[in-house]
């Protein structure tokens, strides 16, 4: 016969599901716990055990009597949920607390000690659906497959198929749609769940006022155009999803949340209402890598986040590079960068930025100066662009003896990122594209720079612990010749972000002669590489990385009679923090003719 609920035949009695108040007499140290399944998978097992608070608290060392009792008391609901997702509705539960069941233990009547506590589980059979329904439905709703006459009765595809049900209509402006009935029914004689589920979707809504809370030291105005809400439009979830995301990227908010009103606004209008905590308005950070022919990189930074109270960014940058470095000398590198969101849209962001810097290379010295408008936008979460104009100046002192470059150029990029982590992804892929036209003046040539680099990640096993990790770079410059090219626009190889094992840019090309006669190296215009990475997790903290790298420079086009290559190899251990995994990498040449010898790197975040 169908029953009214879906009922369990383990003894779980009125406070089985509840905490009383107990005696707080400290016990003594429980001296065994036993955990018994009879039958069913290993999948479902292996949930039981995970969902098991009597485990967890035996893991974590907990021994005091009344703890021990209340875990007990709780564990048949959580056991409970565990079956119910894996679709088994007729388990008996005992728990034995000292050889007495303990549901049926009073709360006032808790044992001052413990000694024994014994789980036995017998799950019973897997229910399949004998009906499945939602209804109604809009057009376009996505029920998950699994939600089907015939299928295992998981109660977690039945939240599931009711989630996509009233997704389905909010996305269609039907925000308060919600289930108005549901009837959920266990024939335990046929092994299976009727599960019927009536919506109500509500009337079509729009975005109304929006109400900001919080925002002592921005206008409000500048909130509101930063955050984008439609007003009057449809109500759409993306909207407001979006709306709270343009908010975060301003790095103003601590946090940020936007909430429906309750009541809707007559005729059809839905009140938003954004509650901001900001932050503190100035940030110092400080960074460091090493690399034994790299040498030691200091960089740090000042940053005020609500320069005007309109949000704008003001960025005051400095990093010291290539200390102590095998070949050449330290760089340097100051920059300051003012960025100002929900510029023309509340995509964009509009960024002024002036550097300089000094560079010590093996081949050449360099003074430079960069100053850039640009306009970055935000197209979705994985894909944003950037537009700019900028001029580029460099002094040169190399063997051929000073030279002058300027140029005026039109950066242009896309990013496309898909990673599930910036520092330490497992899965999916991220491409980046730069085309920079330039216009140069005086010996400067005129032609366009390339640059694209593409990663990917694929996390292989059950726990996902292993991770193949793959980098493709490449550049080209087109137009100018080798001469007439800006020497910092030209490709080298070699160090942490392209070869390992071999010296930071130690690959060039030599073609260019001196005053006096004698070929001096000088960066490529075309570069591509490529990287390997197997990662293994061997514990939370710790994982070890096996790596292969490999670098090409040639001094026109790709793969000409006139260029080169290296690769180098090695292993690495990384130690996993909030921050991203700290990186430990040695490596040493095993391809070309530009270093021998081990290299050693330190760094925060993998590799790429």
């Amino acid at each position: 016969m169908y029953s009214r609920s879906i009922r369990m035949k383990a003894r779980v009695f009125a406070g089985a599901f509840g905490l009383c108040l107990m005696a707080s007499t400290a016990g003594q140290a429980l001296d065994r716990l036993d955990f018994a399944v009879s039958g069913g998978s290993k999948a479902l097992q292996k949930d039981l055990r995970a969902a098991s608070i009597l485990l967890a608290a035996q893991k974590s060392g907990k021994t005091e009597a009344q703890d021990l009792f209340a875990d007990a008391r709780a564990e048949y609901a959580s056991l409970l949920d565990a079956l119910y997702a894996r679709g088994h509705y007729s388990a008996v539960i005992h728990i034995f607390v000292d050889g007495v069941e303990a549901a049926g233990i009073a709360p006032l009547d808790a044992p001052s000690a413990i000694s024994v506590v014994k789980v036995v589980v017998d799950p019973g059979p897997a229910f399949t659906f004998s009906r499945a329904k939602v209804a109604p439905l809009a057009g376009g709703s996505d029920i998950p497959k699994g939600f089907a006459v015939g299928k295992p009765a998981e109660s977690g595809v039945v939240l599931e198929a009711v989630t996509a049900g009233v997704n389905g209509w909010r996305a269609q402006g039907h925000a308060k749609a919600a289930v108005a009935t549901q009837n959920l029914t266990a024939d335990h004689a046929k092994q299976a769940l009727s599960a019927e589920v009536t919506l109500n979707p509500g009337p079509r809504l729009r975005f109304g006022s929006l109400t900001i809370k919080g925002a002592e030291r921005m206008r409000e105005a500048r909130v509101r155009a930063i955050a984008g809400l439609p007003e009057g439009a449809v109500f759409r979830p993306r909207d407001l999803e979006r709306a709270a995301s343009r908010l975060r990227r301003t790095g103003v908010f601590k946090s940020v949340t936007l909430t429906e009103d309750d009541f809707i606004t007559r005729p059809d209008l839905l009140g938003i209402t954004a509650t901001l905590v900001e932050e503190k308005r100035r940030r110092y950070t400080f960074g460091a890598q090493i690399g034994s022919n790299d040498g030691l990189s200091l960089n740090a930074a000042w940053l005020h986040r609500n320069l005007f109270g309109g949000g704008e960014r003001l960025t005051l940058s400095g990093d010291i590079t290539n200390i102590a470095v095998q070949s050449g000398g330290a760089d340097f590198n100051l920059g300051i960068k003012l960025d100002r969101p929900a510029t023309l849209t509340p995509d964009t962001t509009a960024s002024f930025a002036v550097t300089y810097g000094k560079m010590n290379e093996a081949d050449y010295d360099a003074d430079l100066f960069s100053a850039t408008v640009s306009l970055a936008h935000v197209f979705s979460d994985s894909l944003s662009g950037k537009a700019g104009l900028s001029y580029d100046y460099a002094a040169i002192t190399d063997p051929l003896g000073q030279s002058t470059y300027r140029a005026l150029s039109l950066p242009i990029s896309l990013t496309w990122d898909r990673r599930d982590s910036k520092t330490d992804a497992t899965r999916n892929i991220y491409a980046e594209a730069e085309v920079k036209p330039f216009l140069g003046f005086g010996i400067t040539d005129s032609g366009v720079r390339l640059k694209a680099d593409l990663r990917g990640y694929k996390a292989l096993g059950e726990n996902r612990s292993f991770v193949l990790a793959g980098r493709v770079q490449a550049g080209a410059v087109f137009g100018a010749s080798l001469l007439g090219t800006p020497r910092d626009y030209l490709f080298y190889s070699g160090g942490g972000g392209t070869v390992r094992g071999q010296p930071y840019q130690s690959l060039g090309v030599s073609v260019l002669r001196s005053a006096v006669g004698t070929q001096f190296q000088t960066g490529g215009k075309t570069f591509v590489g490529g990287s390997v990475e197997a990662r293994v997790k061997m514990t939370d903290s710790i994982g070890l990385v096996g790596f292969v790298d490999v670098g090409r420079v040639d001094a026109n086009s790709f793969f000409s009679d006139f260029g080169g290559w290296h690769a180098g190899a090695g292993l690495g251990v990384r130690y996993a923090t909030a921050v991203g995994p700290i990186r430990l990498d040695l490596a040493a040449p095993v391809g070309g003719n530009t270093g021998d010898g081990m290299q050693v790197y330190v760094g925060l975040g993998q590799s790429f």
